[in-house]
Parts: structure tokens; C-alpha cells; sequence
């Protein structure tokens, strides 16, 4: 009989890890869930489900201000009381039906 869940250990840097589960939390997407939904993008792309570079015009926050962080978490606050989020479960769905 198939085992229903087996698990997976990995090292990851302490400050890494708290910032990942904090932005999942607020997705309200478990760490297991995301594993899940990563691994399945893998199967389905038969490799890595994103690019591997960095994006041109994105700054990362290492390379921000305070200020600029400020600004850009303001704006995000912003267009989420104004009702321009969706919830996780939406998009994802919308991202399974682009496949």
C-alpha cells in the first residue's frame, strides 16, 4: 500500500524561512501546501515551474531604502483595501486553467 504523505528536510537559512512562512501565512497557504503545489508545477513542466534570473527593473529589498520598502508596502496596503487583491484560491485556480 502507497504511503498517503512522506517527509521532506531541508536546511534553510533561519531569516529565509521566516519571511517565506510569514508571506505564506498571509496567503493563507501552508509550507506543506506550497511544497506540494511546487513539486506538482515540477511534474507538470518536467522542470523548475519559474525563471532562475533576476528581472530587469525589480529592485530587491537588500538594494531599498527604508523608505522605498515603506512606499512599496504602502502601495500594496493600498490596492488591497481597495479590493484589487484576489484570494490565493482564485489565482491559483486561474494559474491551473492557463496550463
Amino acid at each position: 500500500m502507497a504511503a498517503r504523505s512522506t517527509n521532506v528536510n531541508v536546511r534553510v537559512e533561519p531569516d529565509i524561512k521566516v519571511q517565506a512562512e510569514s508571506i505564506l501565512e498571509s496567503l493563507g497557504v501552508s509550507v506543506s501546501a506550497f511544497i506540494n503545489m511546487t513539486y506538482r508545477q515540477v511534474i507538470l513542466r518536467r522542470g523548475i515551474p519559474f525563471s532562475i534570473e533576476l528581472p530587469s527593473g525589480i529592485k530587491l529589498r537588500d538594494a531599498m531604502t527604508d523608505e522605498e520598502f515603506d512606499q512599496m508596502m504602502q502601495t500594496g496596503l493600498a490596492q488591497a483595501e481597495a479590493g484589487e487583491a484576489v484570494p490565493y484560491e482564485d489565482a491559483f485556480e486561474e494559474l491551473m486553467r492557463g496550463l
